[in-house]
């Protein structure tokens, strides 16, 4: 059997978020799909040990917005690799409130939907949640939507551990998803970033933020920062 079979499957990334209380919650997810036109409903996968899933539980809503290709590292590091429990994931970016009153994240987004919860389905480690559309827009009809393909395959993105798309790495070594190390120094070594395993590659460089192939790590400018999550050079070690 070959692992890379699952990375053939279509998904998009989206930004799913709700309101219970006072308290607002969000996760970065590739499982948000339409299950019926008439009523409009919209389906998300949240693992069950997610702050996020037991709002949606206590609140009954949910709205997601679609992650555009250019999406921001730091919205992608906040809401897909920290927890709400520990941090406010909406001080920094902008959102409206939608009509359900779950916030609605606006940056790095080509669209929306608002739901409210008409059914719960219990899936081992996961809870479906399926909802019917009460509002939607378009933010941006110019920007293109980021699919999984492109997160993995451009952005070198992989999913969390929560995640129901989530690949051990050793799986994916032995499937060929990783070369072999090398044990050169200099413009051979590679750097991983410990908040969400992103794999610097002198040989590439960095081409979402302009690094040029042939850049060493210790080239780079000291303001960089990890493409896909946002954290700074200080969070990434030698492989």
């Amino acid at each position: 059997m070959d692992i890379n079979a699952f990375f053939k499957v279509s998904y998009g990334l989206y930004l799913i978020s709700t309101k219970a209380g006072d308290k607002l919650g969000g996760y970065v997810a590739n499982t948000a799909f339409q299950v019926t036109a008439k009523p409009p409903r919209f389906a998300i996968s949240c693992n069950r040990d997610n702050l996020t899933s037991e709002m949606i539980r206590e609140s009954g809503i949910f709205a997601f917005s679609v992650l555009r290709e250019d999406a921001s590292p730091e919205i992608i590091g906040n809401f897909g690799y920290k927890s709400s429990r520990e941090i406010d994931k909406f001080e920094k970016v902008n959102y409206i409130t939608a009509q359900s009153g779950a916030p609605i994240v606006t940056d790095s987004s080509v669209a929306w939907f608002d739901c409210k919860v008409v059914e719960t389905h219990e899936i081992g480690t996961h809870i479906l949640f399926i909802g019917e559309v009460l509002d939607y827009d378009v933010i941006d009809a110019e920007a293109n939507p980021m699919t999984y393909a492109y997160y993995h395959e451009v952005r070198k993105g992989l999913s969390p551990k929560n995640a129901p798309t989530y690949i051990e790495e050793e799986k994916l070594e032995e499937a060929g998803e990783e070369e072999p190390k090398e044990e050169a120094s200099g413009k051979n070594e590679t750097w991983t970033c410990q908040m969400c395993n992103y794999n610097y590659d002198p040989e590439t460089g960095d081409p979402i933020t302009g690094i040029p192939p042939g850049t060493a790590f210790e080239d780079l400018p000291d303001d960089w920062v990890c493409p896909l999550c946002g954290a700074t050079k200080d969070m990434f070690e030698k492989d």
